[in-house]
């Protein structure tokens, strides 16, 4: 919400009366709570932010063991704001310990609070403004997390690429190697031979399969798109109405994506059929994400919170929904249909009657590998998640787009290789059904991350239903955006694997 200070570019104020307030029983005791833990406010001017604390305590002691608490309120602000030509460089609060009103006893009082503005002009530019937020995250502690990080995500990929390479390529091209020149014993010593007519047999749900993948590609692109805005300096760290801006128009223009991939997808199977996946691309993640905020919406509103969207912001969301994103998902889905891929031909015949699935042993079971999946990349980017929670829901900043960027690569790769090797694991045991347990392997890595989310609330000071609510319903929305794109990502990996390894053996 907007604040009732009025900082006018160029003038300074002093000894401005902002408010009078009478503050009852019920107000100091809030005041008094949150004065003994610590906390402090936080605004923003020109993109820039600002902090105080709302108040402090003293302790008394009488006699020996006896200690008496008094509370302090600051009723007077002071804001220091440097600038260079018509621009601000730099922006400062301080809560005058000077000016303080005692909140100790519990009967109402009148607190006039005032504020000041000084107005310096500097010869720093304007363009060096986040600097130093930049160097608050490079603290030596920061660095040292970033550090583990970086370390951690390294050793991790390059234990798996030492497994990928040294043992199951090796093993794969033996396998390929021996069914084009062996025997037919040898050839039907691997399973995943003995599958090829049943491989490629359509999945079930293929239109909910295809929307998957419209929408997992489309928010892919996007996190790419942002992460291209961070790096251009278009996007900088607290600069939020400019962050939700961009999401919402690149979540537009993305549309087509999500209705081209999802249409493209589908001829692959059924040729040029129009079903139902583009309208599942168009509310796969659109809705829960409407339904989840239309709860938070009700529960702000019930406690009277100021993070309740305002009618007319609701209105706006659904006519830019209505008007905007269905017209270009339907036209991604019209490009998609017309140019897109055609229909799959598979390198060996599908036969009528599917082929019966052996009893898998416990490592090539579903739990298990959908456990391993997702816990073989989130081991990899734990330390680096744990940094992004505390920077939205915690007072720290973030300001390492390239840690985060290297990091989101890594659990690009980790996703698409451990899907390859579970695919084959699969594969191996005549187990054919790998479409959506490839989705589950790469998309399961998010529910670890949603897991740890609750264990950072559990861990943190955050209390009150409001809190929980707002966090445990917006930390549902980014993992469940990550299962999208990490479940289209192992999949897609999976399946140009599987095409490869058909294409390349002789089978008779």
């Amino acid at each position: 919400m907007s604040s009732l200070y009025e900082l006018k570019f160029g003038e300074d104020k002093t000894h401005v009366t902002l408010c009078r307030k009478r503050l009852k029983s019920s107000d100091i005791s809030m005041f008094r709570d949150a004065i003994a833990q610590d906390y402090y406010f936080q605004m923003y001017y020109d993109d820039l932010p600002l902090w105080g604390f709302v108040g402090k305590s003293e302790g008394d002691y009488l006699g020996q063991k006896e200690k008496l608490t008094k509370y302090y309120i600051f009723n007077h602000l002071k804001f220091d704001v440097l600038y260079n030509a018509d621009e601000v460089v730099e922006i400062t609060s301080f809560s005058d310990p000077s000016y303080l009103v005692d909140i100790s006893e519990n009967t109402e009082i009148d607190v006039q609070f005032t504020y000041s503005v000084t107005w310096n002009l500097t010869s720093e530019r304007s363009a060096t403004r986040m600097n130093k937020y930049s160097q608050a995250s490079l603290h030596p502690i920061t660095q040292k997390i970033h550090l583990f990080s970086f370390l951690n995500s390294i050793t991790v990929v390059v234990l798996l690429v030492g497994l990928l390479f040294l043992l199951f390529v090796r093993h794969l091209k033996n396998e390929l190697r021996s069914c084009s020149i062996g025997d037919e014993e040898e050839k039907k010593e691997v399973g995943w031979k003995l599958v090829h007519s049943d491989v490629f047999r359509c999945p079930r749900n293929i239109s909910l399969l295809c929307a998957f993948l419209g929408t997992g590609t489309q928010l892919l692109i996007l996190i790419i798109a942002l992460f291209a805005l961070a790096f251009t300096g278009f996007l900088y760290p607290y600069s939020r109405g400019m962050l939700l801006t961009s999401l919402v128009i690149i979540y537009i223009l993305t549309s087509i994506v999500a209705g081209y991939t999802a249409a493209s997808f589908h001829n692959h199977f059924e040729g040029n059929k129009q079903k139902r996946r583009v309208r599942l691309a168009g509310t796969l993640f659109p809705v829960p994400f409407f339904i989840v905020v239309s709860v938070l919406n009700t529960v702000a509103i019930t406690y009277g919170a100021t993070a309740a969207l305002p009618f007319g912001t609701i209105v706006i969301i659904i006519l830019i929904y209505t008007f905007l994103n269905i017209p270009f998902l339907t036209l991604g889905g019209v490009l998609g249909n017309r140019f897109g891929l055609l229909e799959f031909q598979p390198p060996t015949a599908v036969k009528r009657n599917p082929r019966e699935i052996p009893l898998q042993n416990w490592y090539r079971r579903k739990l298990y590998q959908v456990f391993l999946g997702g816990f073989v990349p989130f081991s990899a980017v734990v330390l680096e998640w744990h940094q992004l929670y505390a920077s939205l829901w915690g007072f720290k900043i973030y300001t390492s787009p390239g840690m985060m960027f290297f990091t989101f690569v890594v659990l690009i790769f980790l996703s698409a290789s451990v899907g390859i090797i579970l695919t084959y694991i699969q594969l191996s045991g005549e187990d054919y059904e790998w479409w959506w347990r490839s989705i589950l392997c790469g998309g399961f890595t998010a529910i670890f991350m949603y897991g740890y989310g609750v264990i950072f609330y559990l861990r943190s000071d955050m209390t009150g239903f409001l809190q929980l609510s707002f966090y445990l319903g917006y930390t549902a929305l980014l993992c469940y955006a990550l299962f999208l794109v990490l479940g289209t990502i192992s999949f897609l990996a999976s399946w140009m694997f599987i095409r490869h390894i058909y294409r390349s053996v002789k089978l008779e």
